[in-house]
């Protein structure tokens, strides 16, 4: 069972952007079903560096389509693009120092992470276009 269902709601109306979310709303899951299997140490290493290599490039696409359309929140959009890198990189930190166990407050924390981030910042800029 997913933890995140993409649903119309989570839609920003612009292609690419929507295609990246569910590819991140993709990884959370992966990770969420190998916990509930029993397998999250297995693949928590591998799916959190998945999950920030795909968060960066997905930020990175996300500002370059907001410069290009003079979006004037942009320096804002920035700075909440990298508080929630930096929170996943440590997650990430601890997971390699023996200090975090996959748990459901942690997938919990990864789905309110990137559905807030959709409903409250990304729809925004779906506005603005």
């Amino acid at each position: 069972m997913d933890l995140i269902t993409w649903e119309d709601k989570l839609s920003v109306n612009i292609q690419s952007m929507d295609q990246e979310h569910k590819q991140l709303i993709g990884l959370i899951n992966e990770l969420h079903n190998a916990m509930r299997q029993g397998q999250g140490k297995l693949v928590l290493s591998s799916t959190l560096e998945n999950l920030i290599r795909y968060t960066q490039t997905h930020f990175t696409n996300e500002e370059k389509l907001m410069q290009e359309m003079g979006y004037p929140n942009l320096k804002e959009h920035k700075k909440e693009h990298a508080a929630l890198t930096k929170q996943v990189i440590d997650l990430q930190n601890r997971h390699e120092q023996g200090e975090l166990v996959l748990t459901i407050e942690i997938m919990q924390f990864l789905k309110n992470w990137l559905t807030h981030h959709i409903l409250n910042t990304d729809k925004k800029y779906g506005e603005f276009v």
